[in-house]
């Protein structure tokens, strides 16, 4: 079975995405995407990922990656990028 997903902005799916993660029990301030690309099917979010001064991952880093992969799984099955 083949999904009809529906085309939206990149700036309407950054604003979709940001509204999903500040109403996402594991939001916290800050948290934020701010660009989308379009691989395949699948729609990859980024954003700051939170490293130290060593660019090494912090606490937080493993919570935004699952946020940003949050975003993917639920997005991409309803939009693509126009």
């Amino acid at each position: 079975m083949m999904l009809t997903t529906t085309a939206l902005s990149r700036e309407a799916l950054l604003e979709r995405a940001n509204a999903m993660l500040e109403a996402h029990d594991d939001y916290f301030p800050g948290l934020q995407v701010d660009g989308v690309e379009q691989k395949g099917d699948v729609l990859v979010f980024n954003g700051n990922f939170w490293l130290d001064e060593q660019g090494l991952p912090t606490a937080k880093s493993t919570r935004v990656f699952n946020l940003y992969k949050f975003l993917a799984t639920e997005l991409s099955k309803q939009y693509h990028l126009a």
